[in-house]
């Protein structure tokens, strides 16, 4: 059986680092030599192993305020994917949450597509980011269409993959509702050697680390916060952050985009780690339990495949401040464990999900070969 000679990495866009990187990130140490392909690109917003190497940016690079307002050349982005030249590469990877997965590979060449969710804006998400207190009158008539025609484009491009992996089973659950695909579950890689307990006492502060976007729902905890006068600490960047701030009272701190040192010192310090919306699959969520701190999360989505309940946190089912308020009261009761959150954690190490994808690849790239 031959191996691929040439690999490419397709990534939607490179403005910072969340979960879609850190795959990224071990997908580019399977494949060295493979250059990456992707929408925008903000230069040294990424690991040296990403920034080291060859990268193809679309059209929209260019675009006046690209880098500051990317999102919204949402509508344009199934046709920037489409204008890469992909016909050299006998292998494509995709790391796709939005449109990534929808790049035109050669007829012979395998498509292995990672999705951390189809299209968030057209499918699940689409009343949280476009709601009517959201959109002007104009936005209104404009908005629908166009949304239309992205869940269109999404689910027949869907067909341009061979394989998917979905980052969890909740998202393998939307593939087949959204795509009629079936898709192998291998969940993201957590850093469990950089993100382990240390020498720093618990402070009395909670913590969330998240993008501020409206999906993840950040409002729910400053409403809670801004209530109960406890400290409440957010890491993240993102489009929300000027109107949560103007939320705010003085006790909940934004803390910005955050150094890993500096990162990981605050998971160790504290009392607690939030996730008040219904998450993906959730990295952070495991970076603090790898650093042995309790989580309070909502008991859907990806939190259920990561929390155990009444060991390492607590799921709770009422998606409102007054349920992540309960869910609180619940924790102070919890006998909690450092060594179980540990442990709970290393189950989804970056090694494991190297071998995992390394195997699953391999297998995708045999069978391919063996039908041709």
């Amino acid at each position: 059986m031959r191996a691929p000679k040439k690999v490419a990495l397709v990534h939607d866009w490179l403005t910072g680092q969340r979960g879609g990187e850190k795959v990224l990130e071990v997908l580019a140490e399977l494949f060295p030599e493979a250059p990456v392909y992707t929408l925008f690109h903000l230069r040294g917003s990424q690991a040296p192993d990403i920034e080291n190497r060859t990268i193809h940016t679309s059209v929209l690079q260019k675009m006046p305020l690209a880098r500051t307002k990317y999102r919204s050349y949402l509508p344009f982005y199934p046709l920037a994917v489409e204008l890469f030249d992909l016909q050299d590469y006998d292998l494509v990877i995709s790391s796709s949450h939005c449109a990534a997965k929808g790049i035109i590979p050669r007829p012979d060449a395998l498509h292995v597509s990672y999705i951390h969710s189809p299209m968030r804006y057209a499918w699940n998400a689409y009343h949280t980011y476009f709601s009517g207190a959201r959109l002007g009158p104009l936005s209104r008539w404009v908005v629908p269409p166009v949304v239309h025609y992205l869940r269109l484009w999404d689910e027949s491009s869907s067909s341009r993959t061979d394989v998917f992996v979905a980052n969890s089973r909740n998202v393998a659950r939307r593939i087949a509702k959204y795509y009629r695909r079936r898709a192998a579950v291998i969940p993201p890689p957590v850093d469990t050697e950089f993100f382990r307990p240390g020498p720093e006492k618990t402070e009395d502060y909670f913590l969330i680390v998240s993008a501020l976007v409206p999906y993840k729902r950040i409002d729910r905890a400053v409403a809670l916060f801004n209530r109960t006068g406890r400290e409440l600490r957010v890491v993240g960047s993102g489009p929300d952050l000027k109107r949560l701030k103007k939320e705010a009272r003085p006790n909940i701190r934004f803390l910005g985009s955050l150094a890993p040192e500096d990162l990981l010192r605050t998971y160790r310090r504290a009392r607690a780690f939030l996730q008040p919306w219904e998450e993906d699959f959730g990295i952070a969520v495991l970076e603090a339990q790898a650093c042995g701190v309790p989580v309070a999360a909502y008991g859907r989505g990806g939190a259920a495949e990561t929390v155990l309940h009444g060991r390492t946190g607590i799921l709770y089912d009422e998606p409102t401040a007054a349920g992540l308020g309960e869910a609180l009261d619940n924790l102070e009761r919890l006998p909690f464990n450092k060594t179980a959150a540990r442990n709970n954690a290393m189950r989804f190490s970056r090694k494991i999900f190297k071998n995992r994808m390394s195997r699953f690849i391999s297998r995708a790239w045999a069978e391919k070969a063996g039908s041709t």
